[in-house]
């Protein structure tokens, strides 16, 4: 025992590599200490050491995947990472070699590692028994031979048994046989004959044995068995008690001299528990559980011996035969996971280790996935496989897969086993948030408060967590000139659009603005979305009347001929609402009149018209409230009075003083117009003498009025517009010209109507210069005036305040609006919008 201690104190190990199609080859004494180093795997490999680390550099063993050996990776070397020792792995094997799988990964490479073990002389030798009983006769011959069981010893080579030392005596002497497969045994010879009477037993010691012989009469003859090597097999499965093999021996000799008893004579460790001897029939049967993988060939030595000690050894090997008894053995070595989702088609992801302790057929494995799922398994190195992708991944479709990888053996019947693998797919942002909607639209009512919601966009990102939070914002544009900001805003968060100030229909009808959904993801996704905002139009404008003025402290005065019959548009009153739709529709009535059964009003169209044939009785001064309202909700109205004077002739025109007005209308007011009537009247005879004296023989045709309004465009507000017919003008009326007096304006006016109800078109006036001076001719003396035909009229003020008709003075003519001196107004035969060098249409 000491001097095994001192082997194993003082023991030493040599590495030795060789590289052979890029396998790498180790030598190292077994019981080295844990952290022994065996080689430097990177620098044999050729490798970075910091590559160790990436490439997930690892040892596994062919089976069983004990870990003997490990790699530091930080340096490089291979290192004993437990207890190895020889005679477990190799037995009485001459050489022992242990096969390692050197495995790295991105990209995967296996190295075949084979670790070459050395024996040291750490077991001590052992004999099978401590006491081996020899009876010999006294009569035996010198020179007889004795055979004694070799000693065990585990160890190999020179640490195995060398040599045997018998304790001196004076009648025997010790001998080491060699067999021919090499096994060694003692032989105990008699070198002096035996007395029985002298000394009847003896003790030797040899080694650690006790040799006790007894001395007895003379048995020359030991048994003999049939064979000298008895071979045998034997399936792993068999049962318990099912017989191995018989053993048989014969003794010459006779009676008890020849009966043979059988037992065994050396058992190794790892049979001693599996095989059973029966003493006299020599046969072998199983006592315990066989395993090929454990063990496939066992040796077992039988001691033939007779009745008085005579006896013989033979060896029996028994061989066992594998059956498919285990199934694959399915390891996963490497996983990355999760997946990301954007990698290619062919991309690794795995390594699966594929193992049968079985041999021959019954190991040989196919591995596969019969799934429908985007993975395969590659065939690698030896039983390695990759998994790798087959397809696009897209963790919006599956987020999660459960691959089943199944293995399959070759044996008979065939043995499987499967393997789940869950595989999780990471997210990439690869996907815009997507609006739920095309375009939306957001419809708010007119003088709206400041922050109420006009409606909320919605966009959904299918990617997880931070790709797929979506922030809204708006997209920068002007709407009428200024920033969008500045008229709705978004909630970041939500998608809710407000609105950020009040809006007014008359102003701005409709926008559009454009919301961006942007996801959090790097780099960030977006899409963009059109919201068109309508305004709707609220009752919040009440009626504006454009004739007559409906200024409190003015007032407008029409003249009515006489002549007028029934039916007969005498005025029109025009009003205009800058509300759209229904708020627009105006209705009008003649709320307060002088006398009630003259006039009458349409109730949409605005025209004042008689009832009836003007009667001499009737007032010659005729006092109109007409009160306009629009159909809103709430509806709103507005009021105008208008001054009707009946007549035929100015001269027939009373004192203007006497016109009854508003009682607002100040003193200064009438005193300007009796001023203004005064000097017009002048005038106005002045030229009637004139024209009376050229046009003298003329006939003097009747005047008929069918009265109307041309209205001048200072009285349109700048603001309004008619569209499509909604608005409150109407234009079905072809206007000629008429005679009125009026307010400080002193307004003129031409007007007849297209209407069924007026009077017929043969008789409306187309009249030259000459004509009004025959319709004024009963009041004023006949003057001579030149004669034409003009189709329109173009009313031209001067600074002095006459007027002149084209390019003619129209001296006759008294009375004529003045609004800017210095340009003149065009009068057409339709209602247009005043152009912007000062016409207007009528």
């Amino acid at each position: 025992m000491s001097k095994f201690c001192a082997l194993f104190t003082f023991a030493f190990f040599f590495v030795l590599v060789e590289y052979a199609h890029g396998d790498l080859s180790y030598s190292v004494q077994e019981e080295l200490k844990r952290g022994a180093v065996i080689g430097n795997i990177a620098k044999d490999l050729g490798l970075e050491v910091g590559k160790l680390s990436t490439r997930k550099a690892r040892v596994d063993m062919e089976k069983n995947n004990k870990q003997y050996c490990g790699i530091n990776l930080r340096t490089g070397d291979l290192m004993v990472a437990d207890r190895i020792d020889r005679e477990e792995h190799c037995g009485e094997k001459p050489s022992c070699v242990l096969k390692f799988d050197l495995l790295l990964e991105n990209p995967l490479e296996l190295h075949r590692l084979s670790l070459q073990v050395q024996d040291v002389n750490d077991n001590a030798p052992v004999f099978p028994k401590d006491i081996i009983k020899l009876e010999i006769r006294e009569s035996a011959d010198k020179g007889a031979k004795y055979r004694i069981n070799a000693a065990q010893d585990p160890d190999v080579g020179t640490n195995s048994v060398q040599s045997y030392i018998l304790q001196e005596n004076g009648n025997f002497v010790f001998h080491i046989q060699t067999t021919n497969d090499g096994s060694k045994y003692g032989e105990l010879i008699l070198d002096k004959e035996l007395d029985r009477e002298e000394q009847q037993e003896m003790k030797l010691l040899s080694g650690t044995v006790v040799i006790h012989v007894i001395v007895l009469d003379a048995n020359d003859n030991a048994p003999v068995f049939t064979q000298t090597v008895y071979t045998t097999s034997v399936k792993e499965d068999a049962a318990l008690k099912t017989p191995v093999i018989t053993v048989s021996a014969a003794d010459a000799d006779e009676g008890i001299n020849g009966e043979v008893t059988y037992e065994f004579s050396r058992l190794s460790d790892k049979s001693q528990n599996l095989f059973s001897l029966d003493h006299k029939t020599g046969e072998l049967q199983i006592m315990g559980t066989l395993d090929f993988e454990e063990g496939s060939k066992f040796e077992v030595f039988v001691e033939a011996k007779d009745g008085y000690g005579l006896f013989s050894e033979a060896r029996v090997i028994i061989h066992i035969i594998d059956v498919n008894d285990n199934a694959p053995f399915i390891q996963l070595k490497s996983l990355s996971n999760p997946i990301p989702e954007n990698v290619p088609p062919g991309t690794e992801v795995g390594i699966v280790n594929v193992q049968d302790s079985d041999s021959e057929q019954n190991g040989q494995v196919r591995c596969s996935i019969h799934q429908n799922v985007p993975f395969k398994l590659v065939p690698s190195i030896k039983n390695y496989y990759s998994l790798v992708t087959t397809g696009q991944l897209d963790r919006e479709l599956v987020s999660d897969y459960n691959v089943t990888i199944s293995a399959i053996d070759e044996g008979s019947p065939p043995l499987s086993s499967s393997k789940s693998v869950h595989l999780s797919v990471a997210d990439i942002n690869d996907n815009p948030p997507v609006f739920e909607e095309q375009s939306y639209s957001a419809y708010v009512s007119e003088n709206n408060k400041a922050g109420s919601t006009l409606c909320s966009v919605s966009a959904q990102d299918p990617d997880w967590r931070q790709n797929g939070t979506v922030i809204y914002s708006l997209l920068p544009s002007e709407v009428n000139g200024a920033s969008v900001s500045s008229f709705v805003s978004v909630n970041g968060d939500t998608g809710v659009i407000h609105a950020v100030r009040s809006f007014d229909y008359e102003h701005l009808r409709s926008f559009q603005v454009h919301v961006m959904a942007r996801d959090n993801g790097s780099p960030p996704l977006s899409s963009n979305v059109s919201v068109n905002v309508f305004i709707s139009d609220t009752n919040d404008n009440s009626p504006q009347i454009l004739y007559p003025s409906p200024e409190g402290n003015s007032f407008m005065t029409e003249l009515v001929p006489k002549a007028a019959h029934g039916g007969s548009v005498v005025s029109k009153v025009i009003a205009v609402d800058a509300d759209s739709g229904q708020n627009a529709w105006l209705s009008y009535r003649i709320v307060k009149s002088t006398d009630p059964g003259l006039f009458t009003i349409g109730l949409h169209s605005g025209e004042i018209r008689s009832q009836r044939d003007i009667s001499e009785s009737d007032s010659m001064k005729q006092n109109l409230i007409v009160a306009v309202k629009d159909n809103g909700q709430p509806p709103l109205s507005a009021t105008c009075s208008m001054y009707l004077l009946i007549s035929d002739n100015l001269a027939e025109v009373p004192e203007l003083k006497d016109i009854s007005y508003d009682d607002k209308n100040s003193k200064l007011t009438s005193y300007l117009i009796i001023a203004l009537v005064s000097v017009s009247t002048f005038f106005l005879t002045f030229i009637i003498i004139v024209l009376g004296v050229r046009f003298c023989r003329r006939r003097k045709p009747r005047l008929l009025f069918d009265g109307a309004v041309a209205i001048p465009g200072a009285y349109l507000p700048p603001n309004y517009a008619d569209v499509d017919g909604t608005g409150t003008l109407r234009s079905t009326y072809n206007y000629d010209a008429y005679l009125t007096t009026g307010s400080r304006t002193s307004d003129f006016k031409f007007v007849s109507s297209y209407n069924d109800n007026t009077l017929p078109a043969d008789q409306t006036l187309r009249k030259s210069p000459s004509d009004f001076v025959d319709e004024l001719h009963d009041s004023f003396d006949p003057l001579e005036v030149d004669t034409f035909q003009v189709e329109s009229f173009n009313i031209f003020s001067n600074d002095r305040g006459g007027c002149r008709l084209g390019t003619e003075r129209l001296a006759v003519l008294s009375y004529c609006q003045v609004h800017r001196p210095g340009t003149f107004h065009h009068w057409s035969p339709q209602w247009r919008d005043q152009d912007p060098a000062g016409h207007f249409g009528v």
